[in-house]
């Protein structure tokens, strides 16, 4: 893999912002597609997402990029694993949700930005301020209080920080574009994806997307849901420093968190408002620092 530098962090910062205000709210658009079965919507969710990318390529003239990078085995090697970890990804976070365990999807999401802190400053070299190890330790903290009372439901919470957090390493290294990167994913996901709604189409309860043009319409609006998120994400990993996106995903699980206690109406316990503070502390330390240490260039 090769190393990419963080050009236009200010576009990257804006990317990321964008990408996990959309995952916090996805809990929302995931009310509309209950009654499809995990497995199955994320099927659709990739066949979906496949053709919106094509054109997007197109638009922007980046075949010649897409073909560079089907021609090239290593990086076609490693956009395989990516691609098999978001599917992972999708597919146990889909089924929380419907599954009324919005709280352990949020608490993946929350452990995430310490893998990804974790991974940026062992594999990338990247390295902490004092402030910013002082933030990550208030973050583990409160994570660590979330732990004790969820460990029944702690596969879950792992698998997503695990399988998200090595993805978004893998896209940050491998050299490839953002868009022509997701493209592929999509594609080598496609045959699985395509024999996954063949197998639920011939169930009794037949495919979902025959059932009727609402739910149809709300199952082709996931490819957009799936594309224009993962594309952010994709710049965003690019052009910033691995453990900077990391605090910022902070945004999307408490996003998911509130839903889970208003919307899911999952009951508030001393415990999670507790770890709530210790993590928006912990956010608030390292974005504080992150701004006065990019004030002082512009003083001298």
């Amino acid at each position: 893999m090769e190393t990419t530098g963080t050009e236009h962090p200010k576009t990257g910062l804006w990317a990321a912002v964008g990408a996990y205000l959309i995952w916090g709210f996805l809990p929302l658009y995931l009310i509309l597609v209950r009654s499809v079965p995990a497995m199955e919507f994320v099927g659709w969710r990739i066949v979906w997402t496949l053709p919106l990318c094509l054109v997007i390529v197109t638009v922007r003239k980046q075949l010649p990029q897409l073909r560079a990078a089907l021609a090239n085995r290593r990086t076609m090697g490693w956009l395989f694993i990516s691609a098999t970890l978001i599917a992972v990804n999708w597919i146990v976070y889909v089924w929380a949700i419907q599954s009324n365990y919005v709280y352990a999807a949020s608490l993946g999401y929350y452990i995430n930005p310490l893998i990804n802190v974790l991974l940026g400053t062992l594999l990338l070299k990247e390295k902490l301020s004092r402030f910013q190890w002082a933030a990550v330790a208030l973050a583990a903290i409160g994570v660590s209080l979330l732990l004790g009372g969820a460990l029944t439901t702690l596969w879950i919470s792992l698998t997503l920080a695990l399988s998200f957090g090595t993805y978004g390493l893998i896209r940050k290294q491998v050299d490839v574009g953002a868009l022509p990167g997701l493209t592929i994913e999509s594609l080598l996901l496609l045959v699985p994806a395509s024999g996954v709604i063949w197998f639920y189409s011939g169930t009794p309860g037949g495919s979902s997307f025959a059932q009727s043009t609402e739910l149809s319409l709300a199952i082709m609006l996931g490819g957009v849901l799936t594309a224009i998120p993962l594309l952010m994400f994709a710049i965003a990993a690019k052009r910033l420093p691995y453990s900077t996106l990391g605090f910022i995903q902070f945004l999307a699980p408490s996003i998911v968190f509130v839903l889970g206690l208003t919307v899911f109406g999952e009951e508030l316990k001393p415990v999670q408002a507790a770890c709530f503070a210790c993590i928006w502390a912990a956010a608030a330390i390292f974005v504080w620092d992150l701004w006065s240490r990019s004030r002082k260039p512009a003083a001298i």
